[in-house]
C-alpha cells in the first residue's frame, strides 16, 4: 500500500510540475470535446469520414462552426454539438485547431 501511495504523490508532484494555466486547461478541455471524432487535438484516423481539422485556417473553421450552429451547413451530429457553445466558444475553438500541426 505504501508504493501505491508513493506511486500517486510522484505523478502528482509530476503534474503540478508541468500545471498549465486555468485558460489554457479550459481551451484544451473544450478542444477535447472534439476528439472523439475529429481525433486527438484534431487529427482524425487515416481513411475516417470525419475530416481532420487540425492545421485549417482559423477563418475557415469559425465559418464552418458558425453554419453548423445556424444550421445553414448539412451534418449528421454538427448542429447539436455546435449550439452547445458560445460565439467566444466557437472562436476559441477555430482558434485552437488552427494553431495545431496537420
Amino acid at each position: 500500500m505504501k508504493n501505491l501511495w508513493t506511486t500517486a504523490a510522484l505523478v502528482l508532484a509530476a503534474a503540478g510540475a508541468q500545471a498549465q494555466t486555468p485558460d489554457a486547461l479550459y481551451l484544451k478541455s473544450l478542444a477535447a470535446t472534439c476528439a472523439n471524432c475529429h481525433g486527438t487535438d484534431g487529427r482524425a484516423v487515416n481513411g475516417s469520414s470525419v475530416p481532420t481539422i487540425a492545421g485549417m485556417p482559423r477563418e475557415y473553421l469559425l465559418t464552418q462552426l458558425k453554419a453548423f450552429k445556424a444550421g445553414t451547413r448539412p451534418a449528421t451530429v454538427m448542429h447539436q454539438l455546435s449550439k452547445g457553445y458560445s460565439d467566444a466558444q466557437i472562436e476559441q475553438i477555430a482558434a485552437y485547431f488552427a494553431a495545431q500541426k496537420k
